[in-house]
């Protein structure tokens, strides 16, 4: 796992995040919420989500993010 610079901007952050793999491929991605409200703040991070027609899920202190506009199904 590779460290985070001391500081990353807000802006740098949702890059890297969006530029992954996994999301550019549509996939899902998953992240801390504490850096989520620490890092970009959670205003921001839903906008982003939702200007992209993703979507996420909280759970645990995870957010996981579905990188594609596919609809979800709860299975149980």
């Amino acid at each position: 796992m590779t460290a985070l610079p001391a500081t990353i901007s807000p802006d740098r952050w949702l890059c890297q995040l969006f530029a992954s793999r996994a999301a550019a491929s549509g996939g899902v991605v998953r992240r801390s919420l504490r850096d989520v409200d620490r890092i970009v703040g959670r205003s921001r991070f839903l906008h982003e989500i939702e200007r992209r027609g993703f979507r996420a899920i909280e759970n645990a202190g995870q957010v996981v993010i579905f990188c594609n506009r596919e609809p979800l199904r709860s299975l149980r």
